[in-house]
Protein backbone atom coordinates (compact mmCIF):
# COMPACT_ATOMS: atom_id res chain seq x y z
CA UNK A 1 0.00 0.00 0.00
CA UNK A 2 1.27 3.46 -0.85
CA UNK A 3 1.29 5.86 2.07
CA UNK A 4 -1.48 8.37 2.63
CA UNK A 5 -0.37 11.95 1.99
CA UNK A 6 -1.81 15.40 1.36
CA UNK A 7 -4.36 17.56 3.12
CA UNK A 8 -7.92 18.32 2.14
CA UNK A 9 -10.74 20.41 3.59
CA UNK A 10 -14.28 19.14 3.42
CA UNK A 11 -17.61 19.69 5.10
CA UNK A 12 -19.53 17.04 7.00
CA UNK A 13 -23.00 16.44 5.69
CA UNK A 14 -26.03 16.45 8.00
CA UNK A 15 -25.64 12.68 8.61
CA UNK A 16 -22.01 12.95 9.77
CA UNK A 17 -20.54 11.67 6.52
CA UNK A 18 -17.33 12.93 4.95
CA UNK A 19 -15.87 12.31 1.54
CA UNK A 20 -12.57 10.46 1.51
CA UNK A 21 -10.59 12.10 -1.30
CA UNK A 22 -10.02 9.92 -4.36
CA UNK A 23 -6.23 10.18 -3.97
CA UNK A 24 -6.48 8.71 -0.49
CA UNK A 25 -8.93 6.02 -1.57
CA UNK A 26 -6.51 4.95 -4.32
CA UNK A 27 -3.75 4.51 -1.73
CA UNK A 28 -5.64 1.64 -0.05
CA UNK A 29 -4.70 -1.88 -1.00
CA UNK A 30 -6.32 -5.19 -1.82
CA UNK A 31 -9.81 -6.31 -1.05
CA UNK A 32 -10.17 -3.90 1.86
CA UNK A 33 -10.02 -0.82 -0.36
CA UNK A 34 -13.49 0.29 0.68
CA UNK A 35 -13.35 -0.58 4.39
CA UNK A 36 -11.79 1.58 7.08
CA UNK A 37 -11.66 1.63 10.85
CA UNK A 38 -12.20 4.99 12.54
CA UNK A 39 -11.11 5.52 16.12
CA UNK A 40 -9.95 8.07 18.62
CA UNK A 41 -6.58 9.53 17.69
CA UNK A 42 -4.09 11.63 19.60
CA UNK A 43 -3.99 15.42 20.07
CA UNK A 44 -7.77 15.68 19.56
CA UNK A 45 -7.98 14.13 16.11
CA UNK A 46 -9.48 10.93 14.76
CA UNK A 47 -7.47 8.15 13.14
CA UNK A 48 -8.78 6.36 10.06
CA UNK A 49 -7.03 3.13 9.10
CA UNK A 50 -7.50 1.04 5.99
CA UNK A 51 -8.60 -2.42 7.10
CA UNK A 52 -5.25 -4.06 6.29
CA UNK A 53 -3.39 -1.48 8.41
CA UNK A 54 -5.89 -1.87 11.24
CA UNK A 55 -5.22 -5.60 11.29
CA UNK A 56 -1.53 -4.80 11.92
CA UNK A 57 -2.57 -2.53 14.82
CA UNK A 58 -4.63 -5.36 16.28
CA UNK A 59 -1.63 -7.70 16.08
CA UNK A 60 0.41 -5.19 18.09
CA UNK A 61 -2.40 -4.84 20.62
CA UNK A 62 -2.55 -8.61 21.06
CA UNK A 63 1.11 -8.58 22.09
CA UNK A 64 0.41 -6.20 24.99
CA UNK A 65 0.12 -7.61 28.49
CA UNK A 66 -3.32 -7.63 30.09
CA UNK A 67 -1.58 -7.48 33.47
CA UNK A 68 -0.21 -3.99 32.77
CA UNK A 69 -2.69 -1.25 33.68
CA UNK A 70 -1.40 1.17 31.01
CA UNK A 71 -1.84 -1.52 28.35
CA UNK A 72 -5.38 -2.27 29.48
CA UNK A 73 -6.29 1.41 29.54
CA UNK A 74 -4.95 2.04 26.04
CA UNK A 75 -6.67 -1.02 24.57
CA UNK A 76 -9.97 -0.17 26.23
CA UNK A 77 -10.00 3.44 25.07
CA UNK A 78 -8.80 2.72 21.54
CA UNK A 79 -11.11 -0.22 20.88
CA UNK A 80 -14.19 1.15 22.64
CA UNK A 81 -14.06 4.08 20.22
CA UNK A 82 -13.28 2.03 17.10
CA UNK A 83 -15.89 1.43 14.42
CA UNK A 84 -15.96 0.07 10.90
CA UNK A 85 -16.66 2.53 8.12
CA UNK A 86 -17.43 1.36 4.59
CA UNK A 87 -17.25 3.75 1.66
CA UNK A 88 -20.62 4.47 0.06
CA UNK A 89 -21.06 4.99 -3.69
CA UNK A 90 -20.07 8.67 -3.35
CA UNK A 91 -16.79 7.80 -1.58
CA UNK A 92 -18.01 8.88 1.87
CA UNK A 93 -17.72 7.29 5.28
CA UNK A 94 -20.01 7.92 8.23
CA UNK A 95 -18.35 9.16 11.41
CA UNK A 96 -20.26 8.35 14.63
CA UNK A 97 -21.32 11.34 16.72
CA UNK A 98 -19.30 10.25 19.76
CA UNK A 99 -16.09 10.40 17.69
CA UNK A 100 -17.02 13.74 16.12
CA UNK A 101 -17.56 15.07 19.63
CA UNK A 102 -14.19 13.73 20.85
CA UNK A 103 -12.42 15.59 18.03
CA UNK A 104 -14.69 18.65 18.33
CA UNK A 105 -15.57 18.37 14.64
CA UNK A 106 -18.80 20.17 13.83
CA UNK A 107 -18.99 21.07 10.16
CA UNK A 108 -15.57 21.78 8.68
CA UNK A 109 -13.12 18.88 8.63
CA UNK A 110 -9.45 18.74 7.73
CA UNK A 111 -8.30 15.42 6.29
CA UNK A 112 -4.59 14.71 6.47
CA UNK A 113 -2.73 11.77 4.98
CA UNK A 114 -0.21 10.49 7.56
CA UNK A 115 1.44 7.48 5.88
CA UNK A 116 -0.32 4.44 7.41
CA UNK A 117 -3.39 6.36 8.50
CA UNK A 118 -5.65 9.26 7.69
CA UNK A 119 -6.24 11.89 10.36
CA UNK A 120 -9.47 13.87 10.72
CA UNK A 121 -9.17 17.25 12.46
CA UNK A 122 -11.19 20.26 13.37
CA UNK A 123 -9.18 22.80 11.28
CA UNK A 124 -9.00 25.30 14.15
CA UNK A 125 -7.65 22.70 16.58
CA UNK A 126 -5.05 21.58 14.03
CA UNK A 127 -3.91 25.19 13.53
CA UNK A 128 -3.66 25.64 17.31
CA UNK A 129 -1.72 22.38 17.57
CA UNK A 130 0.83 23.67 15.04
CA UNK A 131 1.12 27.04 16.76
CA UNK A 132 1.67 25.49 20.18
CA UNK A 133 4.39 23.07 19.06
CA UNK A 134 7.48 23.51 21.19
CA UNK A 135 9.78 23.07 18.19
CA UNK A 136 9.72 24.35 14.63
CA UNK A 137 9.34 22.10 11.60
CA UNK A 138 13.02 22.74 10.80
CA UNK A 139 14.17 21.76 14.30
CA UNK A 140 12.19 18.54 14.19
CA UNK A 141 13.44 17.74 10.67
CA UNK A 142 17.02 18.20 11.80
CA UNK A 143 16.55 15.77 14.69
CA UNK A 144 14.60 13.15 12.78
CA UNK A 145 15.92 13.20 9.24
CA UNK A 146 19.55 14.03 9.75
CA UNK A 147 20.69 11.86 12.63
Amino acid sequence: MAGFKGSYKFTLDHKGRVNIPAKLRRATAGSSYDTFVVTRGLEECLFVFALDQWEKIEEKLESLSFTQSAHRLFIRILLSNACDAVLDRQGRIAIPQNLLSLAKINKEILIIGALQRIELWNPEIFEKYLQQADQSYEQVAEKILFL
